[in-house]
């Protein structure tokens, strides 16, 4: 799955040349409907046979068989028993939760500003002891420097016309880097070389960016991968993502947060993730590629760092 945009807010990339968030949600209803569709074929019903079984209107069948309206659970269950794939139940009400959750708008997510969204964070913050993130083009909201972090929210207020806590924000996200001091907690973090060169702030500030991730690495439950311009991929880096222990994957565009718990794409993302992983380099690799694009901005930057 491939959706465009660059989110400001835990710094998620994503292809621009991929479908939208929208459209994805339109056709995960579509595949459930088409799944209840095969379920009432193998059961040799038609759709008024189904429709009077469960006391329906005709036209509901067809209706969530053809994604133009989404089931309930007790649309579920009721189809599962009337087509006696009640083995099926299950698996079709995680499509159904995950249809429901994955997309979430930005502009209700942050209606209230930018720091209830970094609050939001803390219950998987706290429940979550694997971290692994992968980011194409912008540094991990955990590693960013305050600096970093109030141009990236500075975009998202900009671009979603949101009301203006960006202070607050700063300083939530700022509170959160606490939890890469604990020592239950272990994160993987896998970078581009392009993370750490496009110019979404002042020289100055990305100076102290790159400076910051060379601290960060070198926390005994931090580990920080690069992949260099110059490395053969095997896996397409589409898009930013987060992974929360075996639990959820957190992907975020232009104008959505994508929320995914469905089992297969967890295991989808991880199998990413660790191709993605095994061409990056760590350790002294990953420094002398910061230590390369330092070498590079700095005789952009003020002597002020500003």
């Amino acid at each position: 799955m491939t959706l465009p945009g660059i989110t400001p807010f835990d710094g998620t990339t994503l292809s621009p040349t991929s479908s939208s968030g929208a459209s994805n949600v339109h056709e995960a209803r579509n595949a459930l409907g088409k799944r209840l569709r095969e379920l009432r074929r193998q059961a040799d019903l038609s759709g008024r046979q189904l429709a009077e079984s469960l006391s329906w209107p005709a036209s509901k069948v067809s209706k969530l068989e053809n994604g133009r309206q989404t089931p309930t659970d007790d649309d579920i269950r009721g189809w599962t028993g009337a087509t006696g794939s009640e083995h099926e139940t299950e698996s079709l009400l995680a499509s159904l939760h995950t249809l429901e959750v994955q997309h979430a708008e930005w502009q209700r997510i942050l209606r209230t500003g930018l720091k209830p969204r970094q609050q939001a964070h803390i219950e998987w913050d706290q429940k979550t002891r694997l971290f692994r993130a992968f980011e194409a083009t912008v540094i991990p909201g955990l590693l960013q420097t305050s600096e970093y972090a109030r141009a990236r929210f500075a975009e998202g207020i900009r671009r979603l016309n949101l009301p203006n806590d960006i202070n607050e924000a700063v300083q939530a996200r700022m509170m959160r880097q606490e939890i890469l001091y604990r020592p239950d907690k272990r994160f993987h973090f896998v970078l581009t070389e392009a993370a750490l060169r496009f110019r979404l702030c002042a020289p100055g500030i990305m100076l102290g960016q790159l400076d910051r991730l060379i601290s960060f690495s070198q926390l005994p439950n931090v580990r920080l991968g690069i992949i260099g311009f110059e490395t053969r991929y095997a896996t397409s880096p589409w898009h930013g993502f987060w992974m929360y222990d075996t639990e959820r994957v957190l992907v975020e565009t232009f104008s959505a947060a994508l929320d995914l718990r469905q089992p297969q794409e967890i295991e989808l993302y991880g199998n990413a993730f660790e191709q993605l992983a095994a061409v990056a380099g760590y350790g002294r690799s990953a420094r002398t590629i910061i230590n390369r694009v330092i070498e590079d901005f700095a005789p952009e930057a003020p002597e002020d760092g500003g």
